[in-house]
């Protein structure tokens, strides 16, 4: 009975307690501008899947063996990052396919 009565003030608590993150805004400037300390300072106190939390990824540079280039975005801006290109992959794709030669296409068969 006891451990029961404590579970449940631990979940009253849990429950009326706001959240810090919920009324968070997106960041004032371009991630990619923001230096490391300033994105340790933003990201306090976010979970990794917030919308606003700052992922940063560092990617090969055509042209070099060597030099990277450090890209930060949101999670939010990476996932629309993600869904523009496999658009652009799809259509690419259905561009590249040739239609010409298909009778379904020309309804011809």
């Amino acid at each position: 009975m006891f451990s029961t009565l404590h579970m449940a003030m631990f979940v009253m608590v849990s429950a009326a307690a706001p959240d810090p993150a919920a009324d968070r805004a997106p960041p004032a400037q371009p991630p990619s501008e923001m230096t490391s300390a300033e994105i340790k300072a933003f990201n306090q106190g976010l979970a990794m899947t917030h919308p606003y939390y700052i992922k940063c990824r560092k990617i090969d540079q055509v042209g070099s063996l060597v030099k990277k280039a450090r890209v930060c975005r949101t999670n939010e801006q990476w996932k629309e990052a993600w869904v523009k290109g496999n658009q652009n992959s799809r259509d690419v794709a259905d561009a590249m396919t040739s239609k010409a030669g298909d009778c379904r296409a020309t309804g011809t068969c």
